[in-house]
């Protein structure tokens, strides 16, 4: 299965349901289940910016599963309907107009058992087996 790696604490608000989208400078052509991998690296300020949520923030390990049912460039509109919907998740980097690049759409978030493994960039693949 294809999977995607991403620094806490953005993939345990991805794993939570608070963060819809994942953000790249780069597309994909993919649509499909993927596995949310917590990288090894934090974003600290973030860290202290969702302490409000109370999250465990596990890192070097896949930590839920998902499908990406599209991926879209990141235009006005689209970081205005994310301000909307949830300010706090969506109010770095990708709402500044000067960053470039594209969301990935993320639905049926699956928290799943924590497994270990290392990480890669891009999007790599995992034998995982749905039990």
């Amino acid at each position: 299965m294809k999977v995607i790696t991403i620094k806490q604490p953005y993939a345990s608000l991805i794993a939570e349901g608070l963060k819809r989208y994942e953000f790249r400078t780069w597309r994909t052509r993919y649509r499909g289940e993927i596995l949310i991998h917590a990288g090894k690296g934090v974003d600290k300020e973030a860290m202290k910016k969702f302490e409000c949520y109370h999250l465990e923030y596990p890192t070097g390990c896949i930590i839920a599963k998902a499908v990406i049912t599209d991926c879209v460039y990141v235009d006005y509109t689209l970081r205005k309907m994310l301000q909307e919907e949830n300010p706090l998740v969506y109010s770095g980097v990708v709402c500044d107009p000067s960053w470039d690049g594209y969301g990935f759409q993320l639905e049926n978030v699956e928290k799943i058992d924590a497994i270990p493994v290392n990480g890669k960039l891009s999007l790599w693949d995992y034998p995982y087996e749905d039990n």
